[in-house]
């Protein structure tokens, strides 16, 4: 594939080899690697990419009534050989590794006709893969010839740049939140493309892998943060960009087929920014600023010699000038007597103690949150 002119998606011309600055916030049409190469080093916060399958497909699919199945017979996912097809996916992946900051990730979305081809790639060049996600469709396409499982599902891999990483983005109380207070697991389920979000030409899908917006807005809305960079080099119709933008974080589309510029550019022209009040998160409690208990007893919020007990008060300590606590039978952090009260291993003191006010029980981690907040305003 040849490198092909570029246009932004104001429609403005410009060569790759004038891409020496970060091109915030626009669509670039060329070859994906080609394009890579005229990224600056380390400039990017998440790629989010789905690459073509290399389906193999040999023949035409027919629905039992005899109706053509709209399946992926593009030639953007034709490749010689799998020799080939390695190949370019090596060559995307070193470019995509080096763009990424230090602190960077990356997403890979895939079927079971290339997934696991481009996990072991991934790991050839020191990516270090931190979850493996399931996307199990509520509404697969059946197995029309009724020969093998319904595929009702897609593979990711989220990673990091490498195995020496120390930081990367993951919004763990976001999702948890999202989750109705419960871990968000690695499997996900989710309806494919449709309806008015499905984008049609002449009666027919414009493209046919469209991923839906939800997809996407976890996967960003989990890994990356206000105001960050996320690039995707096999853009499509831009549904990356879509929520990029609507989320408040900056997007950096390739795409190398015309028609699907077109359609991710009108796309984006119709995307409104949501208010900033309206794209904050839940916070990550290990980004708080850290408030020792003693921080507490030294402002005045809790008194020495104030009786803390346990939510059921069957366990009472008091606190002490040093921000300690004093149980029957043992002193110690707010922790270390939690743990020992209950015979437990360990204990969030925060949580496990309580102090009466007006009558009623109140958790001294209210006394936390207070301080933090002082802090932040």
């Amino acid at each position: 594939m040849g490198t092909k002119q570029t246009k932004t998606a104001s429609s403005r011309g410009t060569g790759t080899d004038q891409l020496s600055k970060l091109p915030l916030d626009r669509v670039i049409r060329g070859n994906s690697i080609e394009v890579l190469k005229q990224l600056p080093e380390k400039s990017v916060d998440l790629i989010f990419a789905d690459p073509p399958y290399n389906l193999q497909l040999k023949s035409d699919l027919h629905r039992p009534d005899n109706s053509k199945v709209d399946g992926v017979d593009d030639a953007w996912d034709r490749f010689a050989s799998f020799e080939a097809y390695d190949t370019f996916t090596r060559d995307w992946l070193t470019e995509a590794q080096r763009v990424l900051k230090d602190n960077g990730a990356l997403w890979v979305i895939g079927s079971y006709h290339n997934i696991f081809r481009v996990g072991a790639i991934l790991q050839d060049l020191r990516f270090w893969i931190l979850n493996d996600v399931i996307w199990r469709k509520t509404n697969p396409m059946p197995n029309f010839r009724g020969t093998r499982f319904t595929n009702a599902h897609e593979t990711m891999i989220w990673c990091a740049k490498s195995e020496h990483q120390k930081k990367y983005t993951f919004n763990y109380d976001a999702m948890k939140v999202m989750n109705d207070d419960l871990q968000m697991r690695s499997d996900w389920l989710m309806p494919i493309c449709t309806g008015k979000e499905r984008l049609k030409q002449n009666g027919q899908k414009a493209h046919a892998t469209q991923k839906p917006e939800a997809l996407l807005h976890r996967i960003i809305l989990a890994t990356s943060n206000k105001g960050d960079v996320i690039l995707d080099p096999f853009f499509g119709t831009g549904t990356t960009g879509v929520v990029a933008k609507r989320l408040g974080r900056h997007y950096i589309g390739i795409e190398r087929e015309a028609e699907y510029v077109e359609l991710a550019m009108r796309r984006l022209k119709n995307t409104k920014v949501l208010k900033d009040e309206d794209i904050e998160i839940t916070p990550s409690k290990r980004a708080l600023p850290r408030i020792p208990f003693g921080t507490v007893v030294e402002r005045g919020l809790l008194r020495p010699g104030t009786v803390l007990c346990d939510q059921q008060k069957r366990h009472r300590a008091r606190v002490r000038a040093d921000g300690s606590i004093a149980s029957q039978d043992r002193t110690g952090s707010i922790h270390q007597v939690g743990a020992h009260v209950q015979g437990a291993p360990a204990c969030n003191g925060w949580t496990f103690w309580h102090f009466e006010q007006k009558g009623n029980l109140v958790s001294i981690d209210l006394l936390r949150q207070q301080l933090r907040s002082e802090m932040a305003s």
